[in-house]
C-alpha cells in the first residue's frame, strides 16, 4: 500500500469522524443527551436545588419567600425555612436581605412574627388581619431565631445575637403556657391568656434549639421546656385521642387542658389528628435532636414510631395522610412525606434510610440541569431539602461554639 493511498485514506476517515461530531452536536442541541458518567454528589444536589428555590419561590428584589401553592403568600414559617438554609449553605446575601424583610413587614412590636402576609381584598399588600395573620406561629419564631443564633456565629457578628434574644426572650413570655408547674411552648402566642384547652402542634416543637435558647437565655427555663417536649410527645403519640387505638405517630394537633394537662382531639374539623402535613415534620426535628446531642430520649421516641417501618415493609410506599389508627386518609406519595419521613429512618433502621434514598428521593434529581426533574411545591421543596441535608449530615449545629457575653 503506497503511503499517498495511506494519507487519502486518514484525510477520508478524519471528515467521516468529523461528520459525526457534527451529527452528535446537532443531535444533543434538539434533545437533551444524558451524561451517565456524572459522578453523584449531596453537596451539588443541596446546593443546586437551594440555587433553584430561590428562583422558583424566593424574591430577589425585596427577600420574601413566595408560597405559589397558595397565592404567593408569605408566612414566617417560610421565611424561617429560607433563613435556615441560607445559613447553613453560607449566603449570607440571601440571609440577610430575607431577615431585613422579615423584620420590616412581619416583626411585631413584642419581637415576634405575623404568620401570614399577602394581597389584601383592597388589592393593597400586608399583614392578612382577616384570617388573623397578626398573630405569631411558635414553630417559625423558634426557626428564626435559631438561625440568627447560627448566623451569629457563622459571620461572627453579634448584631443577630441580639436580635435573636429579644425573640427567645419574647417567646417564653407569650408562647409558654404553665400547666401543673411545667412549662409548654403552645402553637401560637394567643394560647397563654385564654381560658380554653391549649392548642398543641407537636411538629411545632424543636428541643435542638431549645438548648441553644438556654444557653442566650438564662433568666428562662428552657430546660424544662426541652424536658416537657419529649413527655408531650410521647403521651401524644401514646393516647388513642378520637380513635379506639393509636398508631403510636404524632398527631397533626392536639388540645391540653390547661389545668391536668389532660390530651384530646380539636374540636374544629380542620385541626385533625391525622399523622399528614403537619405531623410528618416531627421525626425531622426530633432525629436532628439526637444528631446534634444524642439525647436518648429522641432515640427512643423515633422508635416508637415503628409504623413507618411496618408501612414500609408492607407496602413499599409511605402514603401522605394517616388517621391517628393507622388508616390511610390520602392515599397518594409526596416528596415531603420521605424527605422527613427519612429522617426516623435514618436513626433507627440506616439500611432502610438509604433504600428510601436511593428508590424515593435521589430519582426526583436531574444531575444534568443540578435541579429537580420537576416543579416541587414550596412545601416540598424545603423539607426535601432538610430530609437529605440531614441524612447526609449536612446540618452542622453552627451554634454549638457561640460565645455569649454575660
Amino acid at each position: 500500500m503506497s503511503r499517498p493511498f495511506i494519507f487519502r485514506l486518514l484525510a477520508i476517515l478524519l471528515i467521516i469522524i468529523a461528520a459525526g461530531a457534527t451529527a452528535y452536536a446537532v443531535l444533543a442541541s434538539n434533545k437533551k443527551v444524558v451524561d451517565q458518567n456524572i459522578v453523584f454528589s449531596p453537596h451539588t444536589l443541596l446546593a443546586g436545588t437551594w440555587n433553584s428555590y430561590k428562583t422558583e419561590y424566593w424574591e430577589a428584589s425585596t427577600g420574601r419567600t413566595l408560597d405559589k401553592q397558595q397565592n404567593d403568600i408569605t408566612t414566617s414559617e417560610g421565611q424561617s425555612y429560607t433563613m435556615l438554609r441560607a445559613v447553613w449553605e453560607s449566603d449570607k446575601p440571601t440571609f440577610d436581605k430575607s431577615w431585613a424583610w422579615t423584620k420590616e413587614q412581619l416583626q411585631r412590636q413584642d419581637k415576634l412574627f405575623s404568620w401570614r402576609w399577602g394581597k389584601k381584598t383592597d388589592s393593597t399588600y400586608g399583614v392578612l388581619t382577616d384570617v388573623n395573620g397578626q398573630n405569631a406561629a411558635s414553630d417559625a419564631d423558634s426557626d428564626i431565631a435559631l438561625s440568627l443564633l447560627m448566623a451569629a456565629d457563622r459571620w461572627q457578628d453579634a448584631t443577630y445575637l441580639n436580635e435573636a434574644k429579644a425573640i427567645i426572650s419574647s417567646m417564653y413570655n407569650n408562647e409558654v403556657v404553665t400547666v401543673a408547674g411545667v412549662p409548654y411552648l403552645a402553637s401560637n402566642n394567643l394560647e397563654k391568656r385564654s381560658s380554653s384547652p391549649i392548642v398543641m402542634n407537636p411538629s411545632y416543637l424543636a428541643p435542638y434549639a431549645y438548648r441553644e435558647f438556654a444557653k442566650v437565655d438564662t433568666q428562662h427555663n428552657w430546660t424544662a421546656v426541652i424536658d416537657s417536649t419529649y413527655s408531650f410527645l410521647a403521651k401524644a403519640m401514646s393516647e388513642n385521642l378520637d380513635k379506639t387505638k393509636t398508631d403510636g405517630m404524632p398527631p397533626d394537633w392536639v388540645l391540653m387542658d390547661r389545668t391536668t394537662g389532660a390530651l384530646s382531639a380539636p374540636t374544629v374539623s380542620s385541626l385533625t389528628t391525622n399523622y399528614g402535613f403537619d405531623a410528618m415534620r416531627t421525626p425531622w426535628r426530633i432525629a436532628l435532636d439526637y444528631k446534634w446531642n444524642k439525647d436518648i430520649r429522641s432515640k427512643d421516641l423515633l422508635e416508637k414510631m415503628s409504623f413507618l417501618s411496618d408501612q414500609w415493609n408492607s407496602r413499599g410506599a409511605l402514603y401522605s395522610t394517616y388517621s391517628h389508627d393507622g388508616n390511610v386518609v390520602t392515599k397518594d406519595e409526596v416528596a415531603e412525606s420521605y424527605g422527613t419521613a427519612l429522617a426516623y429512618f435514618d436513626v433507627v433502621d440506616s439500611h432502610t434510610a438509604n433504600q428510601i434514598y436511593d428508590q424515593k428521593i435521589k430519582t426526583l434529581y436531574d444531575q444534568n440541569t443540578n435541579a429537580w426533574k420537576q416543579d416541587l411545591t414550596y412545601y416540598a421543596s424545603n423539607w426535601v431539602w432538610f430530609g437529605i441535608a440531614l441524612h447526609e449530615d449536612q446540618l452542622p449545629n453552627l451554634a454549638a461554639d457561640l460565645r455569649v457575653s454575660k
